[in-house]
């Protein structure tokens, strides 16, 4: 086993640490996610954590970790006779992004409880995390019916494992850390609210804190325990201060001024649930004892909060997570500060924080500047100028040549739902049908390789005929393993979506590219949602581009449009063959998962020769690979061409107009692509 770096030898990250050293010293506070940049240590310092937790007395022999003190009476392995414990060092269990199901919560032998009705249960990752820490790297790529299973064992404490009613139940409570680059995608609202508390990190810009994060990697690499051992002193003299907070823990006082903060605080930022209050209480009681102190102050409510409320603001994956931290003292303030709080009944006049948001070891979040758009994807260094009134000369900071400034989209709306047709094989998702492992069941077969979803009535009537050439002789029913047939089942996937958007002069209308831009960040929402990977391709003057490569991050593809340009001619075959670039590539990287093509158009194409031509050859080119597609028809104007509906005959697809698009609208009924497409 490798040594693991020091956790007293990370440079800076001082949030980082604090997370984690909160959960160290109450688990109850409820695990932490990492938000941050590729290369900033995030995965050091949470295997570097397991190193300074206080040891686990477990049962001796037992699978599942069960206490000696109180042994989970439903344990496997158990029941428990009274015996002295054994200590073991706290484990980090890391659970892979492509885990299976069965290697998350264990594995039941289905042919030995057919057959001997035996519970031969092989315990998977949960058990091994019971009662220490369960690491999910990159956790907002896990898969969704992973993260289901994670939330039913958060909230319960306890896995279940059933296979056609054969089950298994063991105790499961864990510290829950996850890390993740939000570059590639949010995660699901419901287990973000699991993790108690957000840090976000990023690499330093200072020189010499940089030199000195080299030096000590170099250092480690060249000799993991030499170094190791430099630090020996600085790791104990940490895990003694752990042990002395947990200790001091039940005696801290969380009197009820320090309460009515708290639920001032959580009520003015509006957060859903009781979630909040309760974690803010635990932190903040964490914060006192990890201080040495015995009572509640009002820096540890307003570390608490900036620590534990972030995450819990974001409405949908376009919302930029942080607090606004005047906000956050002027409520303290008027909620009044908790009695001797700073050891006198003497308020303090700047809300119990200081300068670079910090008390009790480090600032949640970094402030944010007054008055910042939290409405914007790009927050308020992306906003867009305002741009020249239609028709106004070239002046300083606006482009020549015809171009105009990016204007802001128009409030998203919900969208009727485009799904491809067919039935696919692709990643879980929640828009086309597909054959997955979780849905209703259709048929069944052999298994390939290990049995997960045994279809019961099947699997019978594979080893009906041959009970008696088996020598049966009682009533329990003699399987092999040939007998056993696999669930085929059918749910959702998700797939490609790529955005082919006409930034051209034609589009350029304020008002109408207003509500282009509207529509497709509502469609970027409906992507969200359905577990989607998204791509976009714009296209005007000359030639088109790809603004964003085909990634999870929904709002990296919200922050490219937010600053689109428009103007100039309307290449539409290059935009149209720039996104079949796109997707050669793409089917060579993930052929399981199926694409979406969702072009945004008025249908017009100028430059070049016969440049309509052209675009319908571009448009055949995808209908003869079966790429399903849809055109957003953006023509307005009482005479309209019908450009766009050429373009989907073409590609053999459908058109909608932005009107249809929507959810609630007359024609507003869940449409397939292909309808139109095949008619024609």
């Amino acid at each position: 086993m490798s040594t693991p770096y020091p956790f007293t030898a990370i440079v800076g990250q001082d949030d980082l640490r604090l997370g984690l050293l909160l959960n160290a010293v109450s688990p109850a506070v409820g695990g932490v996610l990492v938000r941050g940049e590729k290369g900033t240590a995030k995965s050091t310092a949470v295997r570097a954590l397991a190193a300074l937790m206080p040891e686990v007395p477990v049962v001796p022999g037992c699978r599942f970790s069960c206490d000696p003190a109180s042994p989970d009476p439903a344990c496997p392995d158990g029941p428990h006779a009274e015996a002295a414990g054994v200590s073991r060092p706290a484990r980090t269990v890391e659970l892979p992004v492509g885990a299976s199901e069965d290697r998350l919560v264990g594995a039941l032998d289905i042919e030995r409880a057919l057959s001997e009705g035996v519970k031969a249960f092989e315990p998977g990752l949960l058990a091994d995390a019971h009662r220490g820490i369960l690491y999910v790297d990159e956790v907002n790529l896990l898969h969704d019916h992973l993260v289901d299973l994670l939330l039913d064992a958060a909230a319960m404490g306890a896995s279940y494992v059933e296979r056609e009613g054969v089950s298994v139940r063991h105790a499961a409570r864990f510290l829950l850390v996850g890390t993740m680059n939000p570059e590639e995608g949010e995660l699901r609202p419901q287990l973000l609210d699991r993790f108690g508390l957000t840090v976000e990190v990023s690499a330093s810009r200072d020189t010499d804190e940089r030199v000195e994060v080299v030096r000590r990697r170099l250092a480690y690499d060249d000799d993991p325990e030499g170094f190791a051992a430099r630090w020996a002193e600085e790791e104990g003299a940490l895990r003694e201060r752990i042990a002395a907070a947990r200790v001091l823990l039940p005696r801290v006082v969380l009197s009820d001024g320090v309460l009515r903060q708290i639920a001032a605080t959580c009520a003015a930022f509006e957060v859903d649930g009781m979630r909040a209050d309760i974690v803010m209480a635990r932190t903040a009681t964490a914060l006192a004892a990890w201080a040495g102190r015995e009572e509640v102050t009002a820096d540890d409510v307003r570390q608490a909060a900036l620590l534990a409320l972030p995450h819990r603001r974001r409405r949908n994956p376009f919302d930029a997570p942080g607090l606004d931290e005047d906000k956050l003292d002027q409520t303290l303030d008027e909620a009044g500060p908790p009695e001797n709080s700073d050891g006198d009944d003497q308020p303090d006049p700047d809300g119990g924080g200081d300068d670079d948001g910090g008390g009790g070891g480090g600032g949640g979040v970094p402030p944010q500047a007054d008055g910042e758009d939290r409405t914007s994807p790009q927050g308020s260094e992306g906003d867009s100028p305002s741009p020249a009134p239609e028709g106004a000369p070239d002046a300083p900071g606006r482009p020549a040549g015809g171009e105009q400034q990016p204007v802001a989209a128009a409030e998203p709306f919900r969208t009727k739902m485009l799904s491809v047709p067919g039935l696919g094989e692709g990643a879980a998702g929640r828009r086309s049908r597909a054959r997955t492992e979780h849905g209703r069941t259709t048929g069944a077969r052999r298994p390939q390789g290990a049995l997960t979803k045994l279809h019961l009535a099947a699997t019978v009537r594979a080893a009906a005929p041959h009970q008696r050439a088996r020598g049966r002789a009682g009533r329990g029913l003699v399987v092999r393993r040939d007998d056993l047939r696999q669930a085929t089942r059918e749910g959702r996937e998700g797939n490609l979506v790529l955005f082919v958007v006409d930034a051209s002069g034609s589009m350029a209308a304020r008002q109408r590219m207003s509500a282009v831009k509207g529509a497709v960040l509502s469609l970027l929402l409906d992507a969200y949602q359905r577990r989607d990977k998204v791509g976009l391709v714009t296209f005007r003057g000359k030639e088109a581009e790809v603004a964003l490569p085909p990634t999870s991050s929904v709002d990296a593809a919200a922050a490219r449009l937010e600053s689109l340009p428009t103007g100039g001619r309307t290449p539409l075959a290059a935009g149209l063959l720039k996104a079949h670039d796109v997707l050669r590539v793409e089917r060579l990287r993930d052929p399981s998962r199926r694409p979406l093509l969702v072009v945004v158009t008025d249908g017009r194409a100028t430059g070049g020769p016969e440049p309509v031509a052209l675009a319908g050859r571009a448009g055949r080119l995808h209908r003869s690979e079966g790429t399903a597609s849809v055109v957003v028809d953006c023509e307005s104007g009482y005479v309209r061409l019908g450009l766009a509906g050429e373009l989907a005959r073409e590609l053999g697809g459908t058109a909608v107009t932005l009107d249809e698009l929507r959810a609630d609208s007359i024609a507003g009924l869940v449409k397939d692509v292909t309808a139109a497409g095949r008619a024609a």
